[in-house]
């Protein structure tokens, strides 16, 4: 028995109104007005302690052999 070759397509399509249908959904989380001063808080940024920050930078240059790319172009071989 073969198959009809528009089956593949409208596999492909379902499959993408499923995912896509998923990011319109109504029982998303909706960051309302008054609770977007707790995550815009100061505790909140990624960035805040600079000891912290400088020491992933020295184990991610240790492990990978390898610095830059965070933020800023460059390779870590120096050969340029």
């Amino acid at each position: 028995m073969k198959t009809p070759r528009l089956l593949p397509a409208l596999l492909l399509a379902a499959l993408g109104l499923t995912v896509f249908g998923g990011c319109t959904s109504a029982k998303l989380v909706r960051v309302q007005p008054w609770e977007r001063a707790t995550l815009a808080d100061y505790t909140m940024r990624p960035d805040r302690d600079p000891l912290a920050t400088t020491m992933n930078e020295h184990i991610y240059f240790s492990r990978e052999s390898a610095s830059g790319g965070r933020g800023v172009g460059g390779s870590g071989c120096g050969c340029n």
